[in-house]
């Protein structure tokens, strides 16, 4: 990661965790669902959703404190995901970023809860938190959505067939759906709500739009790779899981090899779409397609 790109994460990211401090700070009681909620939210990640928001406004020159509401309601959305998909009727995972899953800390029937409590409050914040800073069409316009693309036409949808294909083997457009359903539809949120927020034109938002659905397959791709390569000091949770599921993945299709070679050539066209169309000012969106395909986590 490069030192320009490396302080505007750190910068979005405390701006981000900052700001969920807050909302958390007004929920007390139930207490342990609180606490579960802040748990899982705050215990680390990378919150590469709302940087993509938050960035993708500053590019456009809007005031980046219009997203910071939608940027904390995706990131409650993501985090709920993961503390279901943690659970033993799902993946069945213990450890998430290095810490204990939210089921193995607070219990089964909590974490079933404590997710379901993120992507509720999720919708209170696109709400209410908008009112004084967005119009009543472009906070509908977000809620709708954001609803769309966390649901079945976006990452349940996308959830649901990649549990239905495991221990089968699936062709490339099962796999492609599982991809940009499951992880791509929201990665691609968060940049449709900073054209929303933008009023941007067609030509441009198009363009965006391509952009994010590109690195929404190679962020999943390289967790295929991960899942093969990964340390699991560096991932902070066990590797060889698809595996272990019988998934098919990019590398099983594929192969390792030429899985690597699909990464980096989606990578480039995904850097060359911002490039020809917005210039230098996407210059951290270009470095951001950059180290989606060569992180380590």
């Amino acid at each position: 990661m490069s030192t320009n790109l490396k302080t505007k994460f750190e910068y979005y990211k405390n701006l981000t965790n900052t700001n969920l401090e807050n909302f958390f700070n007004e929920l007390n009681y139930p207490q342990i669902i609180s606490s579960g909620m802040k748990y899982s939210v705050l215990n680390g990640g990378k919150r590469l959703r709302p940087f993509l928001l938050l960035a993708t406004l500053e590019m456009l020159n809007i005031d980046i404190k219009k997203g910071i509401p939608s940027a904390c309601a995706i990131e409650l959305i993501h985090s709920y995901s993961l503390v279901h998909d943690d659970l033993p009727a799902l993946d069945n995972d213990d450890l998430r970023r290095g810490k204990l899953t939210t089921h193995k800390k607070y219990g089964e029937a909590n974490g079933i809860l404590i997710g379901d409590a993120l992507l509720t409050h999720a919708f209170y914040l696109l709400s209410e938190k908008n009112l004084n800073i967005l119009s009543a069409d472009k906070i509908v316009k977000i809620i709708s959505l954001t609803s769309k693309y966390a649901g079945i036409n976006g990452m349940i949808g996308g959830q649901t067939i990649d549990i239905e294909s495991e221990n089968k083997q699936i062709d490339l457009p099962t796999l492609q759906y599982i991809h940009t359903h499951k992880t791509g539809k929201m990665i691609l949120l968060p940049i449709e709500i900073a054209i929303i927020i933008a009023n941007l034109d067609d030509v441009k938002s198009n363009v965006l739009k391509e952009y994010a659905e590109i690195i929404g397959l190679t962020f999943q791709i390289k967790d295929d790779i991960l899942d093969i390569e990964g340390e699991i000091d560096k991932i902070g949770k066990p590797i060889g899981s698809d595996l272990e599921l019988n998934k098919s993945t990019y590398p099983s299709i594929f192969g390792l090899e030429k899985t690597k070679e699909i990464l980096q050539e989606k990578t480039k066209e995904a850097k060359e779409l911002l490039l020809n169309t917005f210039g230098e000012t996407s210059k951290i969106l270009i470095e951001l397609a950059d180290f989606i395909a060569n992180r380590d986590n």
